[in-house]
């Protein structure tokens, strides 16, 4: 059976010969950002890293308790970048077809035809990822690494871009599966939103409603300039002082005895990339090492686990055991 024609949103038309410069790409972030700041009060920084996942061709995942924004963050940053976007609400009872799609028997043709899931956007909100079963998360894999789905045999492509944000809640919570190291390794960042500071909260409650809000949302940039700026992240320039420095957080998250394990190469090449992403965003064409320390505890907390005799210290505490290498 030959793979159908999916409904793919239209090719970009990206021109090579149209050169954005490290301010125009700075400045396009920042507009993405002042946009959606307007429905997400007061996280401007968990706007910045959200962005700059995206921009290093990651994927997103927010963990915090209900009801403190994951879901219109993930919203929100769809439409200030015009991107199709679907939210795929996890259960217990969520098949992996519910989210892949199926064949389905056509009498009249006497065929199969592919009916494609809700994975076929550019944006897919995972909304409360770890309430559906392992089987079901496992769904997300292939999609998340190869930007593609295997169904029947059948390989399929993904749109593009393609960007998972997926939610979930603490892991302490009734009905909840926890996602195992292999699966939590496919997400670039991990972040926390926590509760808004009091001029934030202020204004969520006295102002206008969000949701009217985020309905008449314009996008903040075109398709082709993000296209552009995802393209521009590999050329952002690494030094090799801070190729050194990146290998010796490595050799020490691997050797420290806070550590059940060290960072992954694969860890080590998402924060090169998402520390590139930073840069382009901060209008820069080369990284500093600052841009790794933004960076490490969204990149690297979610893939660090203490060792059973320090099993009681928080994340935040096993971060800072990363800051005792030296900066170059």
């Amino acid at each position: 059976m030959s793979a159908p024609k999916l409904p793919n949103p239209p090719a970009a038309t990206y021109n090579d010969s149209a050169v954005l410069t490290p301010q125009d790409l700075k400045l396009a972030c920042e507009q993405v950002i002042a946009a959606a700041g307007q429905i997400v009060l007061g996280k401007d920084v968990e706007l910045r890293l959200a962005l700059a996942c995206l921009l290093a061709r990651g994927h997103l995942l927010i963990e915090d308790l209900p009801g403190v924004g994951k879901t219109t963050l993930a919203h929100v940053l769809a439409k200030t970048l015009g991107l199709e976007f679907r939210r795929l609400q996890f259960t217990s009872d969520l098949l992996p077809a519910d989210i892949l799609g199926a064949s389905v028997y056509d009498r009249a043709n006497a065929s199969f035809t592919f009916h494609p899931g809700p994975i076929f956007t550019q944006v897919v909100l995972a909304d409360e990822v770890n309430r559906a079963t392992p089987k079901t998360q496992s769904a997300l894999l292939e999609a998340m690494e190869e930007n593609q789905v295997t169904v029947e045999g059948e390989t399929y492509t993904l749109p593009t871009p393609f960007f998972v944000i997926a939610t979930q809640n603490p892991s302490h919570q009734v009905g909840t599966f926890a996602l195992p190291e292999s699966q939590l390794d496919r997400f670039l960042m991990r972040l926390h939103l926590g509760y808004p500071d009091a001029k934030a909260e202020r204004a969520l409650l006295t102002g206008s409603d969000r949701r009217e809000a985020l309905r008449e949302l314009p996008p903040a940039i075109s398709l082709t300039t993000l296209l552009s700026a995802q393209s521009k992240v590999p050329q952002v320039h690494v030094s090799d002082a801070l190729v050194d420095y990146l290998q010796t957080l490595l050799l020490h998250s691997r050797q420290s005895p806070y550590f059940r394990h060290g960072l992954s190469p694969r860890a080590g090449l998402g924060l090169l990339r998402a520390a590139q992403a930073w840069a382009l965003i901060a209008g820069r064409g080369h990284v500093v090492p600052e841009d790794v320390q933004e960076i490490l505890p969204a990149v690297a907390g979610h893939r660090l686990q203490a060792a059973a005799e320090h099993g009681d210290l928080p994340t935040a505490a096993l971060m800072e055991q990363l800051t005792t290498v030296p900066i170059p």
